[in-house]
């Protein structure tokens, strides 16, 4: 059977995987709530198109943090890619390096920051969840630059695991074979099996639940790497990424992994859009699974999106091959929405071009021009 879109990959995933894989992937926190809406909010937004255009070319180059790639599609950071496939975050990266877009490297990746850099060009993104133990992370800091990674997405939403009860259910813990190799040589790489989460009792050990504002210009002084503050989603919180020096935020909710009932990334998007007032470009992660959903990020005021887990439904399924075909389909979807819009650029992409179901009623008939 041919796949015609993103969403196919899942259920192969599904097929593929051990349970205990595909659970800790595919599963959100406690009631999932929040895992619904990051999909079913883009359902409250609507297009109005704009007809008789010229779309007989159409330019979906952007920049991000001045680093040119081929449209506003990239790939967000996800933990432990080889429990999906063999070839785990190398296949990761020459897929997103062939698709000319960004690859975000998970922090707990079962592949080093040098291996990654390894598998060739391609501008690379680095996650980084902050230890306790401050020279742990100044040394993978220090490693990622070393190795050629541009930018660092510090996340934010994680002083705790978020209760993920599959994960509970199944007793997750990384398979045997692999470690989580950046933390390699640290004694860190190792999950211990534990009677709930493996993975919420190496957070609850390993990761620093004071983190606070100070330590985000504390980064600043140990890199120059520019830093993108990844799990934003209310307008406080922006306005103190932008007071903190931070190049960029990623508004995230941790793929609902985290807090449930908080909103839909794309729902929380224009309030931080509006709070960062054009300092700092703003990104969305987080239920993104269709060229329209790209789109109706871009009409809210997003500079580009992330996408995670159909990289690693599409890495299992398929390997390489899986994920430059997940790139491919979101990249013509998302030409085919400009165009069927009566957008050439990414610039032409306005709040004019969508209505949501928060708008004032006479908005939703008559925008104002």
């Amino acid at each position: 059977m041919e796949i015609t879109n993103v969403n196919e990959y899942e259920a192969i995933a599904k097929e593929k995987l051990p349970k205990m894989v595909y659970d800790y992937y595919a599963s959100g926190a406690e009631d999932q709530w929040t895992l619904q809406e990051n999909r079913n909010a883009f359902s409250r937004i609507l297009f109005r198109p704009r007809i008789l255009i010229d779309v007989s070319k159409i330019d979906m180059t952007t920049t991000v943090l001045g680093f040119k790639i081929s449209m506003p599609i990239m790939v967000a950071p996800t933990a432990m890619q080889k429990m999906a496939h063999p070839e785990g975050e190398y296949a990761t990266a020459r897929a997103a390096s062939a698709a000319g877009t960004i690859m975000t490297l998970s922090s707990w990746a079962t592949s080093s920051v040098e291996e990654v850099a390894s598998t060739g060009p391609g501008i690379r993104f680095f996650q980084l969840y902050v230890y306790k133990d401050r020279n742990v992370v100044a040394q993978l800091v220090r490693r990622a630059e070393r190795a050629g990674f541009k930018a660092i997405a510090l996340t934010v939403d994680t002083p705790r695991l978020g209760r993920r009860e599959s994960d509970i259910k199944n007793r997750f813990t990384l398979p045997p074979n692999l470690t989580l190799k950046n933390f390699e040589g640290l004694d860190l790489g190792k999950m211990d099996e534990a009677n709930d989460s493996g993975l919420a009792s190496y957070v609850a050990g390993q990761i620093d639940r004071t983190l606070s504002w100070k330590d985000v210009q504390w980064l600043q002084t140990i890199t120059k790497l520019p830093i993108l503050v990844k799990g934003v989603i209310t307008a406080e919180d922006a306005r103190m990424a932008v007071q903190a020096g931070a190049a960029g935020i990623i508004v995230s909710n941790h793929g609902a992994r985290q807090l449930d009932y908080v909103p839909a990334t794309i729902i929380a998007l224009e309030e931080v859009v509006k709070a960062a007032q054009g300092k700092i470009p703003v990104f969305l992660d987080g239920g993104v699974r269709r060229g329209t959903d790209v789109f109706k990020a871009l009409a809210l005021g997003a500079s580009g999106i992330f996408i995670g887990r159909p990289v690693v439904f599409s890495l299992a399924a398929e390997g390489e091959a899986g994920v430059r075909k997940v790139l491919q389909m979101m990249r013509e979807e998302f030409e085919l929405t400009m165009a069927l819009s009566g957008c050439t650029t990414l610039k032409e992409i306005t709040r004019n071009h969508i209505v949501t179901d928060w708008d004032a009623p006479q908005a939703r008939l008559v925008p104002k021009l």
